[in-house]
């Protein structure tokens, strides 16, 4: 038997290497540049550190700052390393938690000594600067196998509570590592991580806040501080992100929302979205497109109840699942000794509903449906609640009272494919009338679902061939399959939109569901004249009103283009013996469908045009006595560093043209 283990690389060419060999021997024996930008290793496809030997033969794949994901996710890991060693450093005593990669960075919690106060902003600076000096020092990351017993005794023997609880309830025989910073940190981790602090760029990280945060989340338990950082590979890549940052707050919906007087929240409806007349005009505008377009396609439309029984709640099984998030009243009835209300005891209970899926089943099983009347297609913009944490809720973004662009399709079997690839051509020319590109996503079954496993199986492949057949199942799309992350009755496809400064947003979906109508024994009659189960398909394209224009106000930066913007032209004149002459322009703008203000005021035009640049306006048309004799307006478009004078009639016919809908163009 020989004793050297045979490593088989992804060029498909193997080496042979001697027992105890490491990934990094292997780096080294192909090339010193490898093993210098070598950051870790896929063994038998599970990553791991460099300097761990191999068990025998092996696959072996070097992961370099080229694998872009797997180095980011080890770098953020060791950031939070760097974090905790660091706190620890400079405020000895401090109790150190978990610290976990994130999207973007890492984090970590921890307890302040009682000594002083709880770590807030103003630390950040002189820990940032540790860090830094712990990257620089290249501290040796090293692995090691410890007993249960020993790590207990440790964290007990430094005062680590946290650590120590949480090592007496790990399994007695599963193999516990820690990793040390050098000769005398350490921290219980599974890793893997980077061979030495070195291999992370001492500028390529910036400490950003920091929050309260409970043990293990409980509030029952102590208070920590979580330090949040963002962390990359390189200075550049993080000059990146905080520009896109930067420039995400200049967008905030919430702000220019309060800029554009478009609407307000207030405590006294937590959740729920006060409309001013501006913002309810993209709202109708919203509305109105959609219309069309569901009209166009072949949709009718319903509107169902806000409350319904508890017990319909129960039988589709959204009471099992939802009933946490669902806002409850009792069902009363009044008490004949005029004593107060008391509870009917036919229906106990009722709930504003969370989505509208139910009502429409209810809406399918009045009368008898034939196949011939399938697919029928109810659309509804349905008015849900669901009670959001206050912690959670975010502007327009996430709230507690929605509305949905909400449709359901009853087909037969044989018509899915063709419905659901239908939709997908009706979302993607909605989404370009935006502006939008987008990935599409298949967002398999989970873990714990409704259904067999052959539905599931059926259902994940209908949408998959409805994406090939429709011509995007490419990575021009963004194609790509997510296991688990289906509904609980159904697998789902899924648009992820695209905004200006480069983030994601999943908007529309569409979900091939067996289960509701059996469930709800929603049937049709067959040609056969037996009853058969239809197939529901749930879809939504802006996914609710609320978000999609928080995600447009962000996305044009409240620069809305002209056929949504809440005011479209202004008429300002610059001496008030333009008054009459901007009336008959603001009138002729008006009987061309255009929504138009003038602004008449004894202000300097200077004034004028700087007010309602601020607050978006499109266009600023600029009228005094010559544009009066002449016939002409100076037309200011917003952005344009110039002004255009043109005659009356073509400003008109170029604010008609911008200002209609796409789909009326």
């Amino acid at each position: 038997m020989s004793d050297l283990l045979k490593i088989s690389l992804p060029d498909g060419s193997v080496r042979e290497m001697p027992q105890g060999s490491t990934p990094a021997d292997v780096a080294l024996a192909i090339g010193p540049g490898l093993a210098k930008a070598a950051l870790a290793a896929r063994v038998n496809g599970e990553l791991r550190d460099l300097t761990r030997p191999f068990d025998g033969d092996s696959e072996l794949a070097l992961v370099t700052s080229r694998d872009e994901a797997e180095a980011l996710e080890l770098a953020r890991h060791d950031y939070a390393h760097v974090l905790a060693e660091a706190v620890q450093s400079l405020f000895p005593g401090t109790q150190i938690t978990f610290g976990p990669a994130t999207d973007d960075g890492f984090y970590y919690d921890v307890l302040a000594p009682a000594s002083r106060e709880p770590f807030g902003m103003d630390d950040l600076p002189a820990i940032e600067a540790e860090m830094r000096r712990i990257i620089q020092a290249d501290k040796k990351l090293t692995r090691e196998v410890w007993s249960r017993q020993q790590l207990i005794e440790k964290w007990q023997a430094d005062g680590e509570s946290f650590k120590a609880e949480w090592a007496q309830e790990l399994p007695e025989g599963e193999e516990l590592t820690v990793y040390k910073s050098g000769e005398d940190w350490l921290d219980m981790c599974r890793g893997p991580h980077l061979p030495s602090t070195g291999k992370l760029d001492p500028q390529a990280f910036k400490l950003m806040r920091v929050a309260g945060a409970y043990w293990r989340g409980d509030q029952k338990n102590a208070q920590l501080t979580r330090i949040y950082g963002t962390g990359w590979l390189s200075k550049k890549q993080l000059d990146a992100h905080l520009h896109k940052l930067e420039e995400a707050a200049k967008r905030d919906h919430r702000r220019l929302g309060r800029e554009m007087d478009l609407f307000h929240l207030q405590e006294e409806a937590h959740g729920s979205v006060f409309w001013h007349p501006a913002g309810y005009k993209i709202w109708r505008e919203l509305e109105a497109y959609m219309r069309r377009a569901i009209d166009g396609a072949g949709y009718q439309e319903v509107k169902t109840p806000q409350v319904m029984d508890a017990r319909q709640w129960e039988q589709s099984g959204h009471w099992g699942k939802y009933r946490a998030n669902m806002f409850v009243i009792p069902d009363e009835v009044p008490n004949t000794e005029d004593e107060g209300p008391v509870i009917s005891g036919d229906a106990q209970w009722m709930a504003l509903k969370p989505m509208n899926c139910p009502a429409h089943v209810l809406i399918f099983k009045q009368g008898i449906t034939s196949y011939r009347d399938l697919p029928l297609r109810l659309y509804e913009n349905g008015c849900c609640h669901r009670n959001e944490p206050h912690g959670a809720l975010h502007g327009l973004m996430r709230v507690r009272q929605f509305t949905q662009d909400d449709a359901h399709i009853f087909c037969r079997e044989d018509q899915i494919v063709s419905e659901v690839r239908a939709f997908c051509e009706l979302a993607d020319r909605i989404y370009s009338h935006f502006g939008f590109t987008y990935q599409i996503k298949l967002a398999l079954r989970p873990d714990q679902r409704f259904g067999s496993d052959a539905d599931w199986d059926k259902a994940e492949a209908e949408l998959r061939q409805a994406v090939v057949d429709a011509g995007m199942a490419t990575a021009e799309y963004g194609w790509e399959e997510l296991p688990g992350e289906g509904a609980f009755y159904a697998p789902k496809l899924e648009w992820h939109l695209t905004d200006a400064i480069g983030r994601t947003w999943q908007v529309g979906t569409i979900q091939s569901d067996r289960v509701l109508p059996e469930r709800l024994d929603a049937v049709y009659v067959g040609e056969d004249g037996e009853k058969h189960r239809p197939v529901m398909l749930h879809r939504a394209i802006f996914g609710s009103y609320e978000r999609f224009i928080g995600i447009l106000i962000e996305h044009f930066a409240g620069r809305l283009p002209a056929w949504l913007a809440p005011t479209q032209a202004v008429v300002a004149t610059i001496v008030s013996d333009a008054d009459g002459y901007s009336a008959e322009v603001a009138a002729q703008l008006a009987a061309a469908g255009i929504r138009v203000e003038t602004d008449l005021r004894n202000e300097k035009i200077n004034y004028k045009v700087r007010e309602h640049s601020l607050a978006k306006v499109p266009y600023l048309l600029v009228v005094g006595k010559r544009e009066a004799e002449e016939g002409t307006i100076a037309l200011r478009t917003l952005g344009a560093e110039h002004q255009k004078v043109l005659p009356r009639a073509d400003v008109v016919a170029l604010i008609k043209a911008e200002g209609t809908a796409p789909d009326l163009r």
